[in-house]
């Protein structure tokens, strides 16, 4: 008999053989549904691809199709254009540049610089546009010089403007405020001048034939009017007929320079306004062309050059003034009362005038001083050139160092050579330019130096 231990032990493997077999019967049921998926996903796969390729063949046909209308079209057109007249290539050239699939067309290769011909071709037109330009400029000088002096007279009355505006005022307020002012200064000036040159006509007029007396009464010149005939000279001449006409484009040419006066005069007061109103902006589109890295810096050079202008004019001024009032003292003090406030005005305008413009106050108010008397005359002569020592010495140097700081023998140079370019507006315009050209030396040029 077998024993009951041994009937479990074989009960047990064929247990364990029959799990076995049913778990591989279902590993081969999952493996054969998911072959069966793979074969039905290539199959959709297939058809997809069926799908596409005839999806390409319908749009190659539909592209041949296409390309058969636009021929079909090309060849109408040529048939119609040559219905018409000739076919124009450069429209059809532009057509195909213009075609979307390349823009505006493909740029060409770049121009051979080392080409003697073109280098030759823009170094003669880079010429002759400088020999333009000059040319324009030399003919455009005097609208140039107004430009030139009424941007000096703004950024000089620029200070004044800032002023009233610390006070309260808008800028354009301040702006109107300070052109009044001047307006009225330039008014006064010509209500206080303008009687005194023609009470001088005047008394010219009245005295020419007492002074004809004297010369005809001289010994010496009766000796040589016996000698030279002078007298009837001048009589002949006075009587020529032809003097009308010389005497008539004479007064055509004074006329003229009158009204050209006039005309630059408004011109100037009209351009100051504009540039005074418009300062901020013009130099902030001044400064927006220098690039942003240097910008800060230009800024600050630039509002220390427009600083340095405006504290010129600003000191000049005073120099002018203190010179006028004086003036008017000295003609109060010796009796020229009728022309104290004339002649004070003409001494402070020609004070502006750097070098010379004080010596020809002088000789303009000794001039009307021999009028009054020799010992008149001597006295204003002596005055004036003292008085232009103390100025050159004390009064200029002490006021300028602080406005312009600049050393004398500059001060000079720039003086002449502004006067040999340009005439008194470059004189008047010299200091405050080499001002400005030292501060960009010492600024930029000697600390690039120092630096290196």
């Amino acid at each position: 008999m077998t024993p009951a231990g041994d009937d479990t032990s074989t009960a047990t493997p064929d247990k364990d053989l029959a799990d076995a077999a049913r778990e591989a019967k279902s590993a081969a049921a999952e493996a054969q549904a998911a072959a069966d998926k793979s074969e039905q996903s290539a199959i959709d796969a297939a058809s997809s691809a069926d799908e596409a390729d005839a999806s390409a063949d319908q749009a190659d046909e539909s592209a041949e199709e296409a390309d058969d209308a636009a021929d079909k079209a090309a060849a109408a057109a040529a048939a119609e254009d040559a219905e018409d007249g000739d076919t124009n290539l450069a429209d059809e050239l532009l057509i195909e540049e213009r075609h979307p699939s390349v823009g505006m067309g493909t740029p060409g290769p770049p121009l051979r610089r080392g080409n003697p011909f073109t280098f030759g071709f823009f170094a003669a037109l880079g010429v002759l546009v400088a020999v333009g330009l000059w040319n324009a400029a030399g003919q455009a000088r005097s609208v140039l010089i107004l430009l030139l002096v009424s941007m000096f007279i703004a950024v000089g009355l620029n200070p004044l403007v800032e002023w009233f505006m610390r006070r309260g005022l808008k800028r354009g307020l301040s702006v109107g405020v300070v052109f009044l002012l001047m307006i009225l200064a330039v008014a006064g000036v010509a209500f206080a001048i303008v009687p005194v040159v023609s009470d001088q006509i005047n008394s010219l007029i009245k005295n020419a034939p007492e002074w004809l007396d004297l010369l005809t009464k001289s010994r010496t010149l009766n000796e040589l009017d016996n000698k030279y005939h002078f007298i009837q000279k001048a009589q002949d001449y006075i009587q020529d007929p032809a003097l009308a006409q010389r005497a008539f484009g004479g007064i055509l040419g004074v006329g003229k320079v009158v009204a050209g006066a006039l005309f630059n005069t408004f011109t100037i007061l009209v351009l100051t306004l504009y540039f005074l109103a418009s300062l901020p902006s013009v130099k902030r589109a001044a400064y927006s062309l220098v690039p942003s890295t240097r910008r800060t810096r230009v800024s600050i050079l630039g509002d220390e050059v427009l600083g340095r202008v405006g504290g010129y004019v600003s000191g000049q001024f005073l120099v002018a003034l203190i010179a006028g009032v004086m003036m008017f003292i000295f003609l109060e003090i010796i009796g020229l009362r009728q022309y104290a406030v004339a002649l004070a005005i003409v001494v402070m305008f020609c004070d502006f005038i750097p070098m010379v413009g004080g010596l020809i106050g002088v000789v303009v108010v000794a001039l009307i001083g021999f009028t009054g008397g020799l010992w008149t005359g001597l006295g204003c002569l002596i005055y004036g050139v003292i008085y232009q020592q103390v100025e050159n010495y004390f009064v200029a140097p002490r006021i300028m160092r602080r406005a312009v700081d600049i050393p004398g023998a500059v001060t000079v140079i720039a003086a002449l050579l502004g006067g040999a370019l340009l005439g008194v507006v470059g004189a008047l315009l010299a200091i405050p330019s080499a001002a400005a050209i030292l501060l960009i030396i010492r600024e930029v040029w000697v600390r690039k130096a120092d630096a290196s």
